[in-house]
């Protein structure tokens, strides 16, 4: 008999695979609380450690088109609702699992591709979003930080074949302006004189 309760849990689990880009079905028999504790604590905010019911959670996949989970439901049930870094998550499940033989990675999905034990420890050994990111940046900081050692070196044998500092790029133009204005000087003055002539 359909309860609401157990109408409401599938709400709840249904939406958790809809907003999640990555899930990861686990078995945690022999496992304690502080254990599960532990391992949601190293999961961090962005992925929602669940204890679910099978048969609700068959249910719930089937709704929210999820096929990764077919004939895996069994047992002691856990389901790991990755909503940030799918690559973080999956390496720290992995590394749970290592460390505590009790949890059981038996299969996930990514991107809406499913994925067996093997294809989420592959997903673990991945380099992390962040770490990405670090890479992308260094690689464009690098042209940059490039550019302003050779200005550098410049401004400095400019220095050191003159005697007196190379103006700096802001001044160069202030420097010019002057020159500019020296030159006219004269070249106003002769027109003046030969006015009066």
């Amino acid at each position: 008999m359909t309860t609401p309760s157990k109408v409401s849990a599938v709400a709840e689990i249904t939406n958790d695979f809809k907003e999640s880009n990555a899930a990861v079905l686990t078995e945690y028999r022999g496992l304690s609380v502080a254990q599960l504790k532990e391992l949601r604590v190293a999961l961090g905010q962005d992925t929602k450690f669940s204890v679910v019911k099978n048969t609700l959670s068959a249910i719930a996949a089937k709704e929210a088109g999820v096929e990764a989970f077919d004939g895996q439901l069994a047992g002691p049930t856990a389901i790991a609702f990755i909503k940030g870094d799918a690559v973080a998550a999956a390496k720290s499940l992995t590394d749970f699992a290592k460390a505590n033989k009790q949890l059981v990675i038996k299969t996930g999905f990514f991107e809406g591709k499913a994925l067996d034990a093997e294809g989420v420890a592959a997903l673990a050994a991945l380099e992390s979003r962040e770490l990405q990111l670090a890479r992308v940046a260094g690689v464009l900081k690098a042209p940059a930080s490039a550019a302003a050692r050779i200005i550098d070196a410049l401004r400095l044998k400019l220095e050191e074949e003159g005697g007196a500092p190379a103006p700096a790029a802001e001044e160069a133009p202030a420097a010019e302006e002057a020159a500019a204005e020296e030159t006219a000087a004269p070249a106003e003055a002769a027109e003046a004189a030969t006015e009066e002539n």
